[in-house]
């Protein structure tokens, strides 16, 4: 359960108790929730929370040379309103798509791999690689370089996919893009299904160390970076609980 739902259903409990004979411990739960309230919306929680996964992995060294490929993870279109308007929508994470398209250009020998059907457990045409593809090409990448992963649900299904799409040879330098707080899970999923990668992050929510002690006065902007941090280390988790992940927080690997 995320902050910003446990917070409302607290909320919600707590007017139910102030309404019955438990009115007392009503009122005290009410005042804990407008405190933790406060706390996820103003404080540095969040970043608190952010900065471990950010920091995590360092941007990448262009200086070891070119990449052979660049692997595109899905998350910045939303399938079902870009379905609806026919036309792809990207309400967030939208360095997941640029990153990859300067790529294409300063290395113009690498495959270009967009991994990213639909997370919707129900059957669903729309496809985020049929609707990230169109941006990508208008951004300068042409489209015989482009490799489309679309069956694809989520990370781990990212990495087996994608391996078995593009069969990887030893020696092989493959770049991995995704958001910066996404990376340690995506790498450690990659590990684990034989893909070697490299970190590219891109999309951070943080500036850096000096977040870590800065309050805002944008409820919205604590709720998001303290929402979007809870679910990784849940999933952080849940990867490692499953096998999925052969550490809870992946990092660089030992040269």
């Amino acid at each position: 359960m995320l902050p910003i739902n446990l917070l409302v259903e607290l909320g919600i409990i707590s007017v139910v108790l102030m309404a019955t004979r438990f009115a007392g411990l009503g009122r005290k739960l009410a005042a804990t929730t407008l405190v933790l309230f406060a706390l996820t919306a103003f404080s540095p929680l969040g970043n608190w929370l952010l900065y471990p996964l950010e920091s995590r992995f360092p941007a990448w060294d262009p200086s070891r040379g070119a990449p052979d490929g660049i692997i595109v993870l899905g998350g910045s279109v939303d399938t079902e309103l870009s379905a609806a308007h026919h036309t792809p929508v990207v309400p967030h994470a939208a360095d997941r798509l640029l990153a990859p398209a300067e790529l294409a250009r300063r290395y113009p020998n690498a495959r270009i791999v967009f991994t990213g059907g639909s997370a919707n457990l129900i059957a669903n045409d729309a496809r985020e690689a049929d609707y990230s593809a169109p941006i990508l090409e208008n951004a300068g990448v042409p489209k015989e370089r482009l490799i489309l992963e679309r069956d694809s649900r989520n990370t781990y299904e990212n990495a087996t996919f994608t391996k078995r799409l593009v069969a990887p040879k030893p020696g092989e330098r493959w770049l991995l893009v995704t958001s910066a707080y996404h990376m340690p899970r995506a790498m450690g999923i990659f590990r684990k299904a034989g893909f070697d990668v490299e970190a590219y992050p891109v999309d951070w929510r943080m500036g850096g160390r000096d977040d870590l002690f800065s309050f805002t006065n944008n409820a919205l902007e604590g709720f998001g970076h303290t929402d979007v941090a809870a679910r990784e280390w849940i999933g952080l988790l849940a990867y490692r609980l499953m096998g999925r992940t052969g550490e809870l927080l992946p990092g660089p690997a030992e040269d």
